[in-house]
């Protein structure tokens, strides 16, 4: 009974609480527009009694109210005007994520793809004995060039590049390694990975040169080979010959790059081995699998220590022919035992053997392993000098097999003389040989060439950074570069090699100071060159007009346009005197054209190149910054010798659309850009 008595209890509070809450909402207004108010109690009782009952409830005249119990709610979601707003606004919400998921699609696959670190901006190369100089003992070193960082980072340069740096006698200055895990005499290896650290801090990127063809001498594979020790008996190239009485008679004719007969007697093995540079650089033998994976465990190494990629040098002598004929003389009626220069043979066996992109092609693939996380490709380069154009090219690999990102292009280095047609052989030979979608690249200097200024001449340096910047691809620079730093004198310093190599190399000009900054030893192991005192990256930091201020500018532009960065490049005309191209992009309606004067002074008149061009068009950069931002006349602009203009000019009819021009006009990833959605795309 007591049981009974409860359970009504709890009924009876559950009605009234019913009754309750019915109150303080929208019943009210029921209660208003309903003047028989038992009737409506009796109505709410009923309905509450039903759902504890097996009546089916009865809503009409009933609108949900706040603490209305869900079993009730769930009657009135089955009501129409309920379900189907309900239903639409789901399948509203599916037809929207299905339309994001399908535009995310179409997005990556219409969006080319991004710029890597090596192809966003300019390599900045430094021969680190020269740069700067932190112990003051007149050598540069790595300390050296992490106190320059903010000077690196304030050319707007992307990936700083190191040339060799291992220990080493410093025979030739760059290829007789001791040991390719050490840096001396450049400082420790604590200095190295401070190094690498502060790069990266800067938002840089690190590569450094790599020399697998060969080692010193003082090596200890070769200590170990020239002794038949284990596995280092092969490790490089020995055959029989005949010594006597000091003299030699190698195994054949094959000459050094120096010079005189690749083949040394060696008077521990009692054989010779053979040298493709000098003979205190003897050459691996490739042939070796053991020597492989040694070079190979050597570039592990470094990876570790976070390098960011390689230039690999001299990679055309990695392999040499298996038999040992003779090379064929370029004069065969030369008598052979006079033959001693590198350039009177034809060196059809030592260079560029079949299996040698093998090779190559297999250091991409240990560096690939280490390329696995985002943001850190692993970059390869590969030096192969003195090659024509369509065999340089050959680096970059095949269709679906990657060899190096580029092999890099020092064709305009090669210039002694230049001239409008020079230049444009250089720039469409390079382009029109260049696999398709591949990335080009374009040097003006190199540690082993003369520098711009003592090459072509002081008017030339803004003018060769302004092409060196607008040409499509990665542009490099070698440190002085960009200051206009010439050659030093000729210099003797009783070394066996050729010092004129020497010349290009001497000591970062830092500013007026004694050593131009670079040292505060009171001799340095080149010599200055003597206009330090004005042409140094302190007075060119205050002249508004310096080639340091322009070259700042050039690559400013470039890491901020479209057009320079990622755009057609459609050359327009060329004579003896100049070169002028266009820069253009799909969706953006506007061009750069680029003229350049390597002649004499001259009148050219634009408008008889370009149709529909305007009677003014406005002054983007010039090598004279007197002219930046003003017009001029495109039916005659006068020219000095060695300058150069970027114009602007805003039209719809882009060159690379005209059939007149289809031949003329290259690009390496193509893309458009939508201003709309401020994206890239390249369905154009």
């Amino acid at each position: 009974m007591a049981e009974d008595k409860s359970k009504r209890d709890s009924i009876g509070m559950n009605m009234k609480g019913c009754q309750t809450n019915n109150g303080f909402v929208h019943n009210e207004d029921i209660l208003e527009q309903t003047p028989d108010t038992g009737s409506t109690a009796d109505n709410l009782q009923h309905s509450t009694m039903s759902i504890l009952g097996s009546q089916e409830p009865d809503f009409k005249g009933v609108q949900p109210y706040a603490g209305m119990p869900k079993e009730v709610l769930f009657q009135f979601s089955g009501q129409a005007r309920y379900r189907i707003p309900r239903e639409i606004l789901f399948w509203l919400a599916v037809a929207s994520v299905l339309v994001l998921i399908a535009a995310t699609i179409a997005i990556i696959i219409l969006s080319p793809k991004c710029l890597d670190w090596w192809q966003e901006g300019p390599m900045y190369q430094i021969y680190p004995r020269s740069f700067k100089d932190s112990n003051k003992d007149g050598n540069g070193d790595l300390k050296g060039i992490q106190d320059k960082l903010d000077y690196i980072t304030a050319l707007n340069v992307k990936t700083v590049w190191i040339t060799s740096f291992y220990k080493s006698s410093l025979k030739d200055f760059r290829y007789g390694v001791e040991d390719f895990r050490q840096v001396d005499p450049f400082g420790t290896m604590e200095d190295f990975e401070n190094l690498v650290a502060a790069i990266h801090d800067k938002g840089l990127k690190l590569i450094i040169d790599f020399i697998p063809n060969h080692t010193s001498d003082k090596h200890t594979w070769f200590q170990l080979s020239r002794t038949r020790t284990g596995r280092y008996t092969d490790y490089y190239i020995w055959h029989d010959c005949t010594h006597e009485n000091g003299t030699t008679v190698p195994p054949n004719n094959w000459l050094s790059v120096y010079g005189n007969s690749s083949w040394h007697f060696d008077e521990v093995r009692n054989q010779c081995y053979f040298h493709q540079f000098m003979k205190e650089q003897p050459d691996l033998n490739f042939r070796n699998p053991d020597v492989q994976e040694e070079i190979k465990e050597i570039l592990r190494f470094w990876l570790t220590k976070g390098v960011d990629g390689f230039s690999f040098d001299a990679v055309k002598f990695l392999l040499e022919a298996k038999h040992l004929r003779d090379e064929i003389q370029v004069n065969k009626t030369q008598i052979p035992d006079t033959v001693t220069q590198y350039s009177e043979l034809y060196h059809d066996f030592t260079t560029t053997q079949v299996g040698m992109h093998d090779i190559v092609r297999s250091f991409r693939q240990t560096m690939d392993q280490y390329s696995t996380e985002p943001g850190r490709y692993r970059f390869m380069g590969t030096e192969a000098y003195a090659e024509t154009i369509d065999r340089t090219v050959m680096y970059y690999g095949l269709p679906f097999i990657q060899e190096a990102d580029f092999p890099f292009n020092n064709y305009l280095t090669m210039l002694d003389t230049v001239s409008g047609n020079s230049v444009y052989e250089v720039i469409t030979s390079w382009m029109e040989n260049m696999p398709e979608g591949k990335w080009p690249n374009w040097m003006t200097g190199g540690p082993d060439s003369s520098r711009l200024t003592s090459r072509l001449g002081n008017e030339y340096v803004n003018m060769m950074n302004m092409l060196l910047f607008t040409l499509p691809g990665t542009p490099i620079t070698y440190y002085g570069e960009e200051i206009g730093m010439g050659n030093i004198v000729a210099i003797n310093l009783n070394e066996s090699y050729d010092t004129n190599t020497l010349l290009s190399k001497s000591p970062m000009q830092w500013d007026n100071s004694s050593n131009a900054g670079f040292s505060e030893a009171s001799h340095t192991w080149l010599p200055t060159n003597s206009d330090y005192h004005t042409v140094n990256v302190d007075v060119q930091k205050t002249q508004p007009r310096s080639a340091l201020k322009l070259y700042q500018d050039l690559s400013l532009l470039h890491a901020n346009e479209l057009l320079l960065n990622r755009g057609w490049f459609c050359h327009l005309r060329n004579d003896s005197h100049y070169v002028v191209y266009t820069r253009e992009l799909d969706g953006i309606d506007r061009i750069f054209i680029v003229v350049l004067n390597f002649g004499e002074s001259t009148l050219l008149n634009l408008q008889n190149m370009i149709s529909g061009l305007p009677a003014t068009v406005r002054i983007r950069l010039s090598t004279n910054s007197a002219n930046k931002g003003s017009e001029v006349d495109t039916s005659g602009i006068f020219l000095d010798k060695g300058e150069g203009l970027i114009l602007e000019h805003n039209t719809k009819n882009l060159l690379h659309r005209q059939t007149a021009f289809r031949d003329r006009c290259f690009v390496s990833n193509r893309a458009c850009y939508s201003s709309v959605l401020n994206i890239l795309y390249t369905s154009c």
